[in-house]
């Protein structure tokens, strides 16, 4: 069985949901039994077209980054304001808090390494390099942006991929190979490397890194074949699941995110699902339903966003784990 040394997950990981008011200094309060302060939140407007935004407290509130563009890091002051003890302020920005007609969900973490979470920021020099980590640990997903210059795509390593791999958060692309991205590195328990590439290491470009680790039973970043069939394929995670994200690594696909706060029970149908390379709100159309278990999630469908005879990768963050500390089983929702 999986134990874990992460009992509430929520002290590290949550999802709110909330519903806009175009009021100037909303506090957002946080949904948890306990309270936690974000470092990462990632907002997406739910029932209308809006950006991915992404904020940390290590560039600082009101500086966002857009998973679905190529743009530079802009400044919003009526977006997220603030970083607060439980949750976070908002301005009246439309794409954080419109009227009461919008919806939207915030995905929020907690940067520290018991969790498996650290956030670098550093300043690009052009050639290939090392750049040094907090995790003691060696990280299973690394998601990157350059800050300063327009036109640059995310990257991201994953770990069941390999250091010579790249991948684009912004983009359908599948996963491609060059040695100017990671520089055909894998990363240690104290540093992680990068070629010349300049959206990883653009001279005197400023650059945000999130780099995790896996935690058992908190967190997990692997990969699974598709079994093509209804009867859909079962993924182990050594927890019920709180936020998966999964992207076709062989083809062109969109990145699917799926949580535990906009799908309340099984099966979770993902014709509600959200991407990170796209403005779209969530869709009414196909259903992609999937089942988020007291160990994994398992598919229902055949559909190639998730489960045609491909390979996928995936990250996923729990809810609670399959075990705890103390040996007492989870159960599926």
């Amino acid at each position: 069985m999986a134990y874990t040394t992460i009992d509430n997950p929520e002290l590290y990981f949550q999802v709110k949901l909330y519903t806009g008011n175009a009021t100037s200094d909303t506090a957002i309060t946080l949904d948890g039994d306990e309270n936690m302060q974000p470092d990462l939140v990632w907002i997406k407007e739910r029932n209308s077209t809006s950006n991915n935004e992404v904020v940390d407290s290590v560039r600082g509130a009101t500086k966002f980054i857009l998973t679905d563009s190529t743009n530079a890091e802009g400044t919003e002051a009526e977006g997220l304001k603030s970083f607060d003890s439980d949750g976070f302020t908002l301005g009246d920005n439309g794409s954080y808090n419109q009227s009461s007609s919008y919806t939207y969900v915030a995905w929020c973490w907690k940067e520290t390494a018991d969790a498996g979470f650290d956030i670098v920021s550093y300043t690009g020099n052009g050639s290939a390099r090392t750049i040094s980590h907090s995790l003691s640990a060696k990280p299973r997903l690394i998601i990157q942006k350059n800050r300063s210059a327009g036109s640059t795509q995310w990257r991201v390593q994953h770990g069941s991929l390999g250091a010579e791999k790249h991948m684009a958060l912004d983009a359908t692309q599948a996963v491609g190979d060059a040695s100017s991205v990671w520089n055909d590195t894998e990363p240690t328990t104290s540093v992680f490397s990068v070629g010349d590439d300049a959206a990883v290491n653009g001279n005197t470009n400023n650059c945000i890194t999130y780099l995790w680790a896996e935690k058992q039973g908190f967190s997990k970043f692997g990969k699974y074949t598709g079994n093509n069939n209804s009867n859909g394929t079962f993924v182990y995670t050594g927890f019920r699941p709180a936020w998966v994200m999964i992207k076709m690594s062989d083809s062109t696909k969109s990145w699917q995110i799926y949580d535990n706060k906009r799908f309340t029970s099984n099966p979770i149908n993902a014709y509600l699902t959200l991407n990170a390379d796209t403005t779209a709100a969530e869709s009414y159309g196909t259903v992609y339903p999937i089942d988020f278990l007291s160990n994994g999630f398992k598919f229902h469908t055949d559909t190639s966003e998730v489960n045609a005879s491909n390979t996928y990768i995936y990250m996923a963050f729990a809810e609670a784990p399959f075990v705890n500390s103390k040996g007492v089983p989870c159960n599926a929702r």
